[in-house]
């Protein structure tokens, strides 16, 4: 079959999905108890890993290099860690046509999870909804960590791109990868101000999903005691095998893993295999993803993949080769992980966590509000309250792998 040539404002489309540092106003810190409140001018901390961070955005040219994050109060003694999505970049284009800094306006764009950074989570829908009483966390504290910096929440790095095209930029200008520093300068917070929570649900969306794929052994490292639960949204890991070999992003950004889960090469961890790897080396938490089993989003970033980090699977149909390898991820870590659980819903849209759609969504049999529920009230894995039991959940005809055309 001939494939079809990618258009210039077809790769831009996708690359668009790395997203940078947006300002927003910053709002007053809140003083009534359960309300928002937006942390600022954070000082350098010495990280969980025992070296010193600095918390920064990306520093884009022309946009506020400045980062903070959002904590709330709860009722309960449990917490919620919420990493937020929103792509990535890892090379000379990628990194020079971000969201909002001079992308052609022939070049489509798409959802993308969050439009600013810095937005105020009490605007979010999904587990956000505090106010709405089917939410299983609505009583949870929560910390929000935003992101600003392209790297999937685990650079350590600096890096000097050149421009590819942007009128609005120099031609070389440097980008803080810098999603790790961030991490470990919030999670310092989180142990000096959360003594010693009963539950913690380490999440994500897209990127954010990656992030909390890597990085929630450091959560539960930081509070050993608590019973922690894992909900990777939209980020399968999905890749091609030149793509991780290449390792063009970790090249970009120095990846920090926690070395005890993945040793001390976090290039040897293909990207499919990163919640796997951190699921296995922590057997009592429970681990699960959420996918669409057409993300257009996902299907997208792996069209760009196959295209200029090689061939992937033997289908040339992004959709298709996406499918497959997906399904087959899901079935691999199904069998061999006890403790991991999926949600397979029909449908091509992207992340669900903090979308209205978390408590409509039922294409798998059951509601995905209850299956959530149901995870975070049963620990065993089989049965429980409120939603039936935690149990491996597709729609019915998700589970059949897409043919090449």
């Amino acid at each position: 079959m001939t494939r079809t040539p990618v258009r210039w404002w077809q790769v831009l489309s996708m690359v668009a999905v790395a997203l940078f540092a947006f300002q927003v106003a910053a709002a007053p810190p809140a003083s009534q108890p359960g309300a928002w409140t937006k942390h600022a001018n954070l000082e350098p901390a010495k990280g969980a890993d025992g070296n010193m961070h600095t918390a920064t955005c990306s520093g884009f040219p022309g946009f506020d290099s400045s980062f903070s994050f959002w904590s709330r109060q709860g009722t309960s003694k449990n917490l919620v860690v919420f990493f937020e999505g929103g792509g990535a970049c890892w090379d000379n284009l990628t990194c020079t046509f971000p969201i909002g800094a001079g992308l052609p306006p022939q070049a489509p764009q798409f959802y993308v999870p969050a439009i600013s950074p810095q937005a105020n989570p009490a605007n979010f829908e999904g587990i956000f909804k505090l106010d709405n009483p089917e939410n299983p966390v609505r009583d949870w504290s929560f910390v929000y960590i935003p992101y600003c910096t392209g790297d999937i929440h685990m650079g350590s790095a600096t890096k000097t791109y050149s421009n590819a095209g942007n009128p609005n930029v120099p031609a070389t200008f440097a980008i803080q990868h810098r999603g790790f520093d961030n991490f470990m300068v919030v999670l310092d917070w989180i142990t000096k101000n959360f003594d010693g929570p009963k539950n913690i649900l380490v999440t994500g969306s897209s990127a954010g999903g990656y992030g909390a794929s890597a990085n929630f052994p450091w959560v539960q490292d930081a509070y050993p005691n608590a019973h922690v639960y894992v909900i990777a949204d939209a980020s399968q890991g999905v890749t091609t095998n030149a793509f991780d070999t290449g390792n063009p992003g970790r090249e970009s950004w120095n990846p920090q893993l926690a070395p005890w889960v993945f040793g001390s090469d976090p290039s040897a961890i293909p990207g499919p295999e990163l919640l796997g790897v951190a699921a296995t080396a922590y057997r009592h938490v429970k681990v699960s993803q959420f996918t669409t089993n057409l993300d257009n989003v996902q299907i997208l970033f792996y069209g760009v993949m196959k295209q200029f980090y090689g061939p992937g699977g033997t289908c040339p149909s992004a959709a298709a080769d996406w499918n497959q390898q997906m399904l087959g991820t899901l079935g691999s870590y199904a069998s061999d992980i006890g403790n991991y659980r999926y949600y397979l819903a029909g449908g091509t849209y992207h992340t669900i966590m903090r979308s209205p759609l978390f408590y409509t969504e039922a294409s798998a049999g059951i509601p995905y509000v209850d299956w959530v529920a149901a995870m975070l009230q049963n620990r065993g894995g089989t049965g429980g309250a409120g939603g039936g039991a935690w149990q491996d959940a597709a729609c019915p005809t998700c589970l059949t792998a897409l043919t090449c055309p």
